[in-house]
């Protein structure tokens, strides 16, 4: 227990510590609630405008929850797709590095132009945004199988089904949750995304309406609420992390 408590304590006063200075700082300076309003603003607006967010936050936490398990899944079967056959990975891995260069924002009114205002474009978007670190993590972990071991198995007659099963799949999930953990933090910054390019619920279009009416405490309330959903998801990736590799060494505290 205080092995955990060294670890937390620090982010905890660093955030406390923030909290009071931006407090200070905006009423000394006198700075206007439009422009940046006061942490204790904030909470207020908050607790005044829960009933209304709370269908907002769910709409953009369903199309999260669609999204980033198809995005990992579509990561996880190109990786091991370019590992079983390698002259796809010579053939397409470059592409892939070139596909993460085009800017997400811009490809949003694409897809709405091509697949309309619906759910389609927006979960087509986070499946984007997560398919790479998946992809990336999933391979290098792969190619790291170790190589006495590889052979061991090969003089065993093992299939390669059961290499893949049995050895190299089990060696590469510590990377591979790597990028997991990666796309848990990206999965709701791209549903925002997406709703803020196009829809008619979730936080991304409740951030895009407040701004139209100069609402800045209502921006940053709807901000803290994708803050908290990202750091639920990622969450969840670790513990499933740990209940799956449980033979990952632990790190000293």
């Amino acid at each position: 227990m205080s092995s955990r408590w060294r670890q937390i304590w620090p982010p905890f006063v660093a955030v406390v510590l923030f909290l009071a200075v931006w407090q200070v700082s905006v009423s000394w300076f006198h700075v206007e609630k439009w422009m940046l309003p006061a942490p204790s603003d904030i909470w207020r607006e908050g607790m005044a405008s829960a009933s209304s967010l709370k269908g907002h936050t769910l709409a953009t936490l369903w199309l999260t929850l669609i999204g980033f398990p198809l995005g990992v899944a579509a990561g996880l079967i190109c990786a091991v797709l370019l590992h079983i056959v390698p002259w796809t990975a010579r053939a397409l891995y470059p592409l892939l590095i070139l596909s993460q260069n085009v800017p997400v924002i811009a490809l949003g009114p694409l897809l709405v132009i091509w697949f309309g205002f619906g759910q389609l474009p927006k979960i087509i978007l986070i499946v984007l945004v997560c398919f790479f670190p998946v992809a990336v993590a999933g391979l290098g972990g792969l190619a790291q199988t170790d190589r006495m071991m590889l052979q061991f198995m090969k003089m065993a007659g093992a299939t390669r089904r059961q290499i893949f099963t049995k050895l190299e799949l089990p060696h590469a999930l510590p990377s591979l949750f790597s990028g997991i953990k990666i796309s848990a933090a990206y999965a709701v910054t791209g549903a925002v995304v997406a709703e803020l390019i196009g829809g008619n619920q979730g936080l991304g279009y409740y951030m895009q309406i407040q701004k139209s009416a100069y609402r800045t405490d209502r921006m940053f309330v709807a901000i803290i609420l994708s803050v908290l959903l990202s750091l639920l998801l990622f969450a969840v990736v670790v513990l499933l992390e740990k209940w799956l590799v449980r033979w990952k060494p632990r790190r000293d505290s």
